[in-house]
């Protein structure tokens, strides 16, 4: 009980901090960010690119050997949710509003850089390939480890849903497991908090974008930024007062719907042979590509390609990780009587496969007019990536309507986010606590405002994927032993059946 009341003050200190140091000094907090986290790409990127190829591998291991027979939870226990139902929620949980927000900025800022090193084809194939890759498998392969470790643990050993868990259960009783236990734990929440507070800032800077566009406003106001802030936090913290319950579901089920309707939408009425050969290529060639590009940490290619992997793939694959944690408890409940390799395969293979669907029809439209010799969106990645996704959907028919829908989508997304965010921080705070009070949910709402506000006060979406990343790089390691403690307990487990 101490030790939970100690991870819960030292938690929220350290959030808090970090918040209010962005509200009033946004600058210097930002600075002081970017200088840590470049050193640390810079010595330490082979790392994590090597750490997320492994979790692949294992994940996809699990899935041809004997272990992924075994079931999340009893022998007799089945899936409590139907396995379409399963993979929408795996999806809102784990991208939601990112997606929406990079939808056309993504592919067509990578088409921007390699096309001054590329001929112009394959400036736009590499460009779209890049984006299949930072939303792609790897991405649920480290959600996977994370979600798996924490389901098997508390299904099958009966473990709280914490981080520190697996540790914890391996080496009872011994001081080390309980340091690093209790660091687990306060480095899941610190992951979880700055890298939701990212999520909130996009958020609002693309709702706040959306409006303005549909009262067609050249420049978003700083008072409609701030007015989009506070009415998200007036529509998440009521729902942090009730149990979390399966209206959740509901809301994220219905974003999901409308992000499906854009998708089909876009292909039907955009460019349709077009974007469905962007769709089967990037496909083609996201699957050839994929394994080697896990390993590619472009040494050998200049200071200014370095750059753009660190502030690309490097910070996306940090930026999962700060996912991690929240996006592994959630999966992990939702996950209850599914077999490892039912697991294993849905978590990666769905939601990537609908992902590199959508930036093949949304970034194939902004590709199609970049190479048609249109460049006004092209030109915009370089001034507002905010409103990239509007001001394709303007190209397309309904646009009023469709502008409409992306702005409920986005603010569905990150409302879930939130709610479901504070719920899992109340429960790692207080020890594993299933059913943390409405008090502690609420101050870790509020915290993540103050975690927003201070994203958003940054001023850009550059400054806001740095401090994302500062609040994950310690969570590197422990992702890396949450996979060593799974595979130890699977061994073990393994031997004990055969005795």
């Amino acid at each position: 009980m101490q030790d939970s009341r100690l991870l819960l003050a030292t938690s929220i200190g350290l959030c808090a901090v970090i918040g209010f140091w962005g509200v009033i000094d946004p600058a210097s907090l930002q600075a002081i960010a970017k200088e840590i986290v470049d050193q640390y790409f810079f010595s330490r990127g082979w790392f994590v690119m090597l750490s997320v190829t492994l979790m692949l591998l294992f994940c996809l291991g699990l899935t041809v050997t004997k272990y992924g027979d075994i079931r999340l939870g009893a022998d007799t226990d089945r899936p409590e949710y139907s396995t379409p139902t399963w993979i929408a929620m795996l999806f809102a949980a784990g991208m939601g509003v990112g997606l929406l927000f990079w939808a056309v900025a993504e592919p067509l800022t990578h088409f921007y850089f390699a096309k001054d090193f590329l001929p112009t084809p394959l400036a736009a194939e590499q460009a779209l390939l890049a984006a299949n890759f930072n939303w792609g498998i790897h991405a649920w392969a480290i959600y996977g480890t994370t979600a798996l470790t924490i389901a098997y643990f508390s299904f099958r050993r009966g473990t709280p849903m914490l981080v520190s868990a697996p540790v914890k259960n391996l080496f009872p009783g011994e001081s080390w497991a309980t340091a690093v236990g209790w660091f687990s734990d306060f480095m899941a929440i610190a992951a979880i908090a700055i890298g939701v507070g990212g999520s909130v800032a996009m958020g609002v800077f693309q709702v706040a974008d959306g409006v303005t566009v549909l009262f067609g406003g050249d420049v978003t106001p700083s008072w409609l930024v701030a007015a989009v802030f506070f009415l998200m936090i007036a529509a998440y913290i009521p729902p942090l007062l009730v149990d979390l319950g399966s209206g959740m579901a509901r809301l994220s089920n219905i974003a999901m719907a409308l992000a499906i309707a854009l998708v089909a939408y876009t292909v039907i009425l955009g460019p349709s042979e077009f974007l469905l050969n962007s769709i089967i290529g990037g496909i083609g060639n996201y699957v050839a590509e994929v394994l080697p590009r896990g390993l590619q940490t472009f040494t050998f290619y200049g200071d200014e390609t370095s750059k753009w992997f660190q502030d690309w793939t490097l910070t996306y694959m940090v930026w999962w990780i700060a996912w991690g944690p929240f996006v592994g408890v959630f999966v992990a409940r939702i996950s209850k009587g599914r077999t490892i390799r039912e697991f294993v395969l849905g978590v990666l293979i769905g939601p990537t496969l609908f992902s590199t669907i959508w930036f093949g029809a949304f970034g194939g439209v902004g590709l199609y007019e970049s190479l048609d010799g249109q460049g006004e969106l092209l030109a915009m990645t370089q001034t507002n990536v905010e409103r990239m996704t509007f001001a394709l959907l303007d190209r397309l028919p309904l646009a009023t309507l469709t502008t409409l829908v992306t702005i409920a989508a986005a603010f569905l997304f990150i409302v879930t986010s939130v709610v479901s965010a504070a719920f899992v921080l109340g429960m790692f705070s207080t020890g594993g606590n299933p059913d943390p009070s409405a008090k502690v949910r609420v101050i870790w709402g509020g915290l993540l405002g103050v975690l927003g506000a201070a994203m958003i006060l940054s001023g850009s979406m550059n400054a806001v994927k740095t401090l994302i990343a500062l609040g994950a790089l310690p969570f590197v390691f422990i992702t890396v032993l949450l996979m060593t403690c799974l595979i130890r307990a699977l061994l073990q487990d393994s031997q004990e059946n055969r005795q």
